[in-house]
């Protein structure tokens, strides 16, 4: 062989070589790249696969009802219709009638409402990779009338089918319990939040290959799992009590001009919530509330019984005698002297009597609410030992109940307590509670001890196939981790009698209903602010249970930032409780020791009896009148020259007051000193006008002591020395 021709065949074969190397890397490249996409995106591109040429329609389960305690319907879902897009459909219908997207999106905005561009962009939606999509959801939970409108469009590939939306047949009841849905129908707050998961059931899906004419194919691809409707929640809640606390806590709303009112009824038995309201509140049908930022529909639809804390005032001193009797470090008959003020360190700290209320023993400064006393008591317990019973009570910590965005509250601990805390925790101030810890805790002392977790489900359930069987699913176990005994029970029995003292007796007495015995105590904090507390903003609050040897409801009224001319818990909180308590008593048939119409007498409201003689006889009976006092007078003559009572005693509405006429308006010019504690210098002018006396002022806030006491005759036009301070107690 020449060695041109040998050097030829090396060259044909290298050149083989390179060409079959060439040729088996391209193959072993097209084998790896057909394994990776046959083997490793397999599952991802038959999704895509099934997405582009299936419909694909989520069948949502109908969710649960939430029902109140004797099976009301407070939440339901009313049958209502939804919008799907069979896209590939609804391409070749295009294509059909030649239709442009733009031309669609008109069509379907006019029918169904909506925004044009929002439309057109579910149109437009494509797949991950940019191919089309084969199904969309336009509009969810449309009444038939849109769905009428969408069908007479005549459009193959717009689907009509079945759907449901939440409603609230009672509007604003029960508003911030109940809480609402979001556009998916998943609760957003309250009840529909905390029981989403039971109440929402489990979806269904339909997946079928379409023709162009939206019929489904015999075979192909073609799935269907039946939805499992959602199961009921039935609530601790009485729907009738409800009303009462609604129509209380508008009334209490209206009249205090405040900033909010909350009102909650437990079973202290239990832990059950029978009741609970704030005001204001929202229509769940509706939440998103025109022209509101979403911070302030967070705080339009937050339950201010559970997320919101305040120092509770007075109401603590119930904890602090709780902690007194059960280290056994105080008497019935402990003596304490409140001169009006005593001192901690350098720092004054004030009674809400300036005066002082003198001599007490214990019972007294509970009656009294004496803070001077309850420093006292505080220093006599210690730190330490007070710091036990609030942790005992539960303050510091979530309660657990069933609702969301409960808040803990703040409490010092042992050693970040001076002596000036220990005095001011003791009656009240420096630590922070919610609404539903301190009623929690108050049930304890109502039910002999026990502290109770506090709760609104009382059972979840559902009904079998037939539909008449019912299933109870879960329900609220009083054992275990949700209840625990913390005080003796003895103790909280002695506690509950001295409690009744303060409603028939002390602070409490416009909360009083004749024959029942109703135990509480009231309380009025000023609101801690950045700096200090804040000038005018108050929190007044009662706390009470009934009937006070065995309690069968306990009740919480607070009323925040009242009117600042008229804020003490005394005269405008246990009233309030007075009605909700009223209601209660009647509509559970609850036993009183009284006959009905001293019952009735004991609501009454008090009226001052207003100075009438020198009138003419038909005028005098007109000022009575508008003061709803009933009068009966003689035929003497044609003036009042005297009347009995005296003006100036306190009596109760209907009350009769007897006129004495003659023929000159001249009369015996004494009047009885009318009792202006706890008002306001404006109302206490008023009522020292309507009998013809004079005030004469020292210092500033509400009438805290009078120079001449209550009932006392004297001359009209005696000056009477009012004391005022800022008062809280």
């Amino acid at each position: 062989m020449s060695k041109k021709e040998y050097r030829d065949k090396v060259i044909i074969r290298k050149r083989m070589i390179v060409v079959f190397s060439f040729l088996f890397l391209a193959f072993c490249l097209m084998f790896g790249r057909m394994f990776y996409i046959m083997v490793y995106q397999s599952h991802k591109l038959k999704s895509l696969a099934i997405d582009q040429w299936t419909s694909e329609v989520k069948i949502d389960a109908k969710r649960g009802r939430i029902l109140d305690r004797n099976g009301r319907e407070l939440a339901v879902s009313a049958n209502v219709y939804r919008v799907d897009l069979d896209m590939n459909t609804l391409r070749d219908t295009m294509k059909e009638k030649k239709l442009s997207q733009d031309e669609i999106a008109e069509k379907l905005s006019g029918a169904l409402a909506m925004d044009k561009g929002e439309v057109s962009k579910v149109l437009g939606k494509t797949l991950p990779g940019g191919l089309p999509l084969g199904s969309a959801t336009l509009k969810r939970r449309i009444e038939k009338e849109e769905a009428d409108k969408v069908r007479n469009l005549d459009l193959r590939g717009v689907l009509i089918s079945a759907d449901t939306k939440r409603y609230y047949p009672n509007n604003n009841f029960l508003a911030h319990v109940l809480g609402h849905t979001n556009s998916d129908g998943n609760g957003l707050t309250g009840v529909e939040l905390n029981y989403n998961k039971e109440l929402s059931g489990t979806p269904g899906v339909r997946i079928a290959e379409t023709d162009r004419k939206s019929k489904e194919l015999p075979y192909t691809i073609s799935e269907y799992t039946k939805p499992i409707d959602g199961k009921d929640v039935v609530l601790t809640i009485d729907d009738m009590i409800q009303h009462f606390v609604e129509k209380a806590a508008d009334q209490a709303l209206k009249d205090n001009q405040a900033k909010a009112v909350s009102i909650v009824v437990m079973d202290p038995k239990n832990g059950e919530v029978l009741a609970m309201v704030n005001k204001p509140d929202y229509n769940p049908n509706d939440p998103w509330i025109k022209d509101m930022s979403y911070d302030e529909l967070q705080k339009s639809w937050r339950n201010r019984s559970v997320s919101d804390t305040f120092e509770p005032g007075s109401i603590f001193k119930v904890i602090t005698a709780t902690a007194a009797l059960g280290e056994n470090a105080v008497s019935e008959n402990d003596k304490y002297t409140c001169g009006g003020s005593f001192t901690v360190g350098k720092k004054i700290i004030h009674c809400w009597k300036t005066s002082g209320h003198g001599e007490q023993n214990f019972v007294d400064i509970l009656k009294n609410s004496c803070n001077v006393g309850f420093a006292s008591v505080g220093k006599k317990v210690g730190k330490e030992n007070l710091y036990k019973y609030i942790k005992k009570f539960g303050f510091g910590e979530k309660t657990g109940i069933d609702l969301p965005g409960e808040a803990k509250g703040i409490i010092k601990k042992p050693e970040n307590i001076s002596e000036i805390d220990l005095a001011t925790i003791s009656f009240g101030q420096t630590n922070t509670v919610s609404p539903i810890q301190f009623i929690t805790a108050f049930n304890a002392i109502a039910n002999g001890g026990t502290l109770i977790k506090p709760h609104v489900m009382k059972e979840i359930s559902h009904y079998d196939d037939e539909k008449d069987n019912k299933v109870i699913d879960k329900q609220f176990d009083i054992s275990g981790d949700n209840s625990k005994q913390i005080i003796d029970a003895n103790k909280a029995s002695q506690l509950r009698g001295y409690l009744e003292k303060v409603v028939s007796e002390g602070g409490g007495k416009k909360a009083f209903i004749e024959g029942y015995h109703i135990g509480g105590k009231t309380g009025t904090a000023q609101k801690a602010g950045q700096g200090g507390y804040q000038p005018g903003k108050y929190i007044s609050s009662f706390i009470g249970m009934a009937p006070a040897n065995d309690p069968r409801i306990t009740v919480l009224v607070s009323i925040d930032e009242p009117d600042p001319s008229n804020y003490y818990a005394g005269q405008i909180t246990a009233p309030v409780a007075q009605q909700v308590f009223n209601d209660i008593f009647n509509y559970l048939a609850m036993k009183s020791d009284a006959d009905s119409q001293d019952i009735a007498r004991s609501m009454l409201k008090d009226v001052v009896i207003p100075d009438v003689r020198g009138m003419k006889k038909a005028d005098a009976e007109k000022v009575l009148k508008d003061q709803h006092l009933d009068s009966e007078s003689d035929s003497n003559g044609e003036y009042i020259v005297d009347m009995n009572p005296k003006p100036g005693y306190t009596v109760k509405e209907g009350s009769k007051i007897i006129l004495y006429t003659g023929s000159t308006p001249n009369y015996n010019k004494v009047v009885a000193v009318p009792d202006v504690t706890g008002l306001s210098r404006d109302r206490a002018v008023a009522v020292f006008n309507s009998v013809g006396l004079k005030a004469d002022f020292e210092g500033d806030g509400m009438i805290s002591e009078q120079s001449v006491e209550p009932g006392k005759e004297v001359e009209k036009g005696t000056v009477i020395t009012l004391h005022t301070e800022i008062l809280g107690d």
